[in-house]
């Protein structure tokens, strides 16, 4: 529709359209005065002039517009990324990595190729790691690295933004500081009581074991949330990882409904096995507002036993979860299931589509822990942009299979994903 608008001797064309059905369900503004598109002047009234001004941020317009459903795979043009278009929330740990020999695992009762939760006796190691050990500091957490891929793949600084909870110390500031490095915004809570959350991975020739002390990371409150909500209502996807479903389940719920209220994209992981099971609860409770499921096929085929879907064809799995309650009827809820090398299932509006997966050569696979991760910041990185389905699979397999040819969550310098 096109609306002629004469203010101070100008005459702008308002140009505005949407689609329905869409994954983002936004409308596309823009603004064209004389030859050329810009922002609008302070006196134009048209109250979708004033939607578009107030979501483009400081002097910069953000195209709104709505991403086809599976159906479509025509081109598209993408969209302009700005800072805080993408949002994380979940457990922030310092990983701390460094070689070591089996000696230094057997002080602290460990196996080659651990991953386990700390105990008490295993408290010392992070510092003893600190002082002997030739120690890299790396910032993880599956959220967390899901969100540092996806910025390293916008290359715009602070594109992406992320919520979690760390102590007052040394290793929060060094956590903070490596977000922060990665173009990330981070905005921590910060637990006056516990440490930051750690992981050690130690190195035993080509085994990584891992020990991970959640700490301040299980402190996250709400009223943190509450105060930067704004933070969130600027992000056109928010995504956050189950497992802060042990940690903050309230904050969930807030952020999913206010994506419902905005009709933006909430997206939810599985995570884990042992969430379907005993954190089945809190995850139901933030289902019916999820738009993008993720999951690998561990996790789908347990939380389909959960929930008694009496099948282990994942395919239905993908249908049935598909189909379950949902509150914003704009949007039709999307089932990403992964399978390691084997292909990607996804699953939308009864229509199921595989992608399969290139393999990588084994003689350059050096750590597999965070390619899930890694997948998803992939596919996000794709998703805000509003590109096709295919292309977000495309681009998640790309930043999984870069990942996993370095240590940690980590990456070169800058993508080269076409």
């Amino acid at each position: 529709m096109n609306h002629l608008q004469q203010r101070a001797g100008h005459v702008c064309l308002l140009v505005c359209f949407s689609t329905r059905s869409s994954l983002f369900g936004r409308r596309i503004c823009y603004v064209y005065n004389n030859r050329h598109l810009r922002k609008s002047s302070t006196s134009l009234s048209d109250r979708t002039g004033r939607l578009a001004e107030q979501r483009a941020g400081l002097g910069r317009w953000q195209l709104l517009f709505n991403h086809s459903t599976m159906a479509s795979e025509a081109k598209k043009a993408k969209v302009a990324v700005r800072e805080g278009i993408l949002f994380g929330m979940g457990n922030p740990l310092l990983d701390i990595s460094a070689p070591a020999d089996q000696a230094f695992l057997d002080k602290y009762g460990m196996k080659a190729n651990d991953a386990i939760l700390a105990e008490d006796k295993h408290q010392p190691m992070y510092q003893d790691m600190v002082d002997n050990l030739k120690v890299e500091y790396i910032a993880g957490g599956a959220t967390q690295n899901s969100i540092r891929v996806a910025q390293w793949l916008l290359q715009v600084p602070h594109a992406t933004t992320f919520f979690g909870s760390i102590g007052k110390d040394k290793f929060g500031e060094v956590l903070k500081n490596a977000g922060e490095h990665d173009g990330v915004q981070v905005n921590y809570h910060y637990d006056e009581k516990m440490p930051t959350g750690t992981c050690a991975v130690v190195i035993t020739d080509n085994n990584r074991s891992l020990c991970a002390n959640l700490a301040a990371a299980n402190c996250y409150k709400k009223e943190h949330l509450d105060k930067n909500m704004a933070l969130v209502k600027k992000a056109d996807v928010c995504y956050i990882g189950g497992f802060f479903l042990t940690v903050s389940p309230e904050s969930i719920l807030a952020v999913a409904q206010s994506c419902a209220e905005d009709n933006r994209t909430f997206a939810l992981n599985l995570s884990a096995p042992f969430l379907c099971q005993f954190f089945k609860e809190p995850m139901m409770k933030a289902m019916p507002y999820v738009d993008i499921l993720f999951g690998n096929e561990t996790e789908a085929k347990v939380f389909a036993s959960e929930q008694k879907f009496e099948t282990e064809d994942l395919v239905e799995i993908g249908k049935k979860i598909a189909n379950l309650e949902k509150v914003n009827k704009e949007r039709k809820r999307m089932v990403v299931i992964t399978q390691g090398t084997e292909e990607t299932i996804i699953v939308q509006d009864g229509k199921v589509e595989h992608f399969p997966v290139v393999k990588l050569d084994a003689s350059k696979i050096l750590d597999t822990n965070a390619a899930g991760d890694a997948f998803v910041g992939g596919f996000l990185a794709q998703l805000v942009q509003g590109q096709p389905l295919k292309d977000c699979v495309r681009c998640g397999n790309y930043a999984a299979s870069t990942v996993i040819q370095h240590s940690g969550c980590t990456y070169p310098a800058k993508p080269d994903f076409q």
